[in-house]
């Protein structure tokens, strides 16, 4: 991933794997997958299979639901896991119908490489059409972030949280949240109305507030390192 490496990615056609062992669901998704011109290059109902799936295929992207058989706890999150340390390359992109955070630093650090692929959390519900395909699916894929700003929400209130980032003013941290959505300087510009300079002079002061100095080729490791404790939650 590269500092700024978080434009809207260009739509190509990619191979996805989905997980997930809503039959209906999955069938849906993959509908509006494939009228986008991607291949479903497999599919799977639990973590096994997934796993096995990515393994036989390394798509461009797995999508994942967190919760899977056979206990449905957190078997797609742990998967995902696996995933990303034995194929980095791959884009994770987790599906779920309520906010989870165990897990989420694993995947994300697991993550925090100059090639590796992409991290996407979404709600269920907030996935549909068209848009999602051209903007989620994509962004994952090509390397960059997507989370949820219904999941950064749910953050708000780990007082561990306030108290890591309580040396950022409001708007630094409007800038850090959409930093973690997966917006650019000229995005997250836009978004706020402000001047691309003004975000980048908050940017460098998120870093220096969180005392991530900068190292030797690895300039997009303190983006990613930003987003890991914006994220994090008291668990």
């Amino acid at each position: 991933m590269t500092d700024e490496g978080n434009h809207r990615a260009p739509r190509r056609a990619l191979r996805i794997v989905l997980a997930d062992d809503d039959p209906v669901y999955v069938r849906g998704l993959a509908g509006i997958l494939e009228e986008e011109g991607h291949e479903i290059a497999g599919r799977a109902g639990d973590a096994p299979g997934l796993r096995a799936a990515v393994s036989a295929t390394l798509p461009d992207l797995a999508v994942v639901d967190i919760r899977m058989p056979p206990a449905y706890g957190l078997e797609g999150l742990r998967a995902a896991v696996e995933i990303r340390r034995a194929h980095p390359s791959v884009g994770i992109l987790l599906l779920s119908k309520d906010i989870e955070l165990t897990h989420l630093r694993q995947l994300l650090e697991a993550g925090a490489q100059a090639d590796a692929g992409g991290i996407g959390y979404q709600l269920k519900w907030r996935v549909t059409g068209p848009d999602f395909v051209t903007d989620v699916v994509q962004a994952v894929a090509a390397g960059q972030y997507r989370i949820d700003g219904e999941i950064q929400r749910a953050l708000y209130s780990s007082p561990r949280r306030r108290e890591r980032l309580a040396g950022l003013t409001d708007q630094q941290l409007k800038v850090l949240a959409l930093m973690a959505e997966g917006l650019a300087n000229s995005a997250v510009a836009a978004r706020l109305s402000i001047s691309k300079r003004t975000v980048e002079d908050h940017v460098n002061t998120i870093f220096d507030r969180l005392a991530l100095p900068p190292e030797a080729g690895k300039t997009y490791d303190r983006r990613v390192r930003a987003v890991l404790m914006h994220l994090e939650s008291d668990g």
